[in-house]
């Protein structure tokens, strides 16, 4: 059984709850839909910088194709017949190039390559000890830094400048994610880990800057995931999966400010 289809609910979802729990239950019933073209690049780059050695174990590179064109929509219904019967995911040439130019630079910064050393990709399962519901994880990297075991996170980003990546880490839910990861990870190992978050421009120069997360911080993140499970249980239980208004459906007032 693949991590995807097994037992569990995954960061990614449950953060959805975030917005509201009508949010998530549209988002699970529409979630094996068309991924989006930003997401695959996302899955295409953690893929070529974690593991590059079995890159091609889950993409395919499509050239060039002029779809406009008899022959050229031909070959473009091959890639994907090809794709589909390999159960590979198809990435364009210029993307592909884009993501080998980011581990180039990526592997000119020694901190970030130390820090992404180690296992890769591995999936932990938990039952959470409040509510019993089931939750799974999959960690970049397990590695040690500093003398301390850490769980480490590659993050492409659209700017490392000063202030950019903790909005995104607000709008995006990373310190819920590292709170969480830190729980599944405790659960099977019973040892403590930091974490850290290794952040990568998507242009030129490809610049990357390293976050090596307080401990509060985390804590808050677990906080965090503590309030979105319960929210997912309580749901769950009830089968009321209540929108903006929240569950008690209370209007709003417009004030002025």
């Amino acid at each position: 059984m693949s991590y995807d289809t097994a037992e569990g609910i995954r960061r990614s979802d449950l953060w959805v709850i975030n917005k509201s729990p009508a949010h998530f239950k549209s988002h699970m019933e529409h979630r094996n839909e068309e991924q989006s073209k930003t997401l695959i690049f996302g899955q295409a780059a953690h893929k070529y910088i974690l593991e590059y050695e079995h890159f091609l174990d889950e993409f395919t590179v499509c050239p060039e194709i002029n779809r406009r064109t008899k022959e050229g929509r031909e070959q473009w219904q091959f890639e994907q017949d090809y794709a589909e019967e390999h159960g590979l995911t198809i990435i364009q040439a210029a993307d592909k190039i884009q993501i080998y130019e980011m581990r180039t630079a990526l592997m000119q910064y020694p901190t970030a390559v130390q820090l992404l050393t180690g296992e890769h990709e591995k999936e932990f399962y938990w039952t959470d000890d409040l509510t019993r519901e089931k939750c799974k994880c999959k960690v970049d990297c397990l590695t040690e830094y500093m003398g301390k075991p850490y769980i480490v996170d590659y993050k492409t980003t659209d700017s490392c400048e000063d202030g950019h990546f903790e909005r995104s880490a607000r709008k995006y839910g990373y310190q819920f994610q590292a709170g969480m990861y830190c729980e599944g990870v405790f659960q099977e190992t019973l040892e403590e880990h930091g974490f850290a978050f290794v952040a990568q421009e998507k242009n030129p120069p490809y610049a990357v800057r390293v976050y090596i997360c307080d401990p509060e911080w985390i804590k808050c993140g677990y906080d965090k995931f503590r309030e979105l499970i319960g929210i997912y249980h309580e749901c769950k239980q009830s089968g009321y999966w209540y929108g903006y208004e929240g569950r008690d459906g209370l209007p709003v007032e417009l004030v002025e400010v």
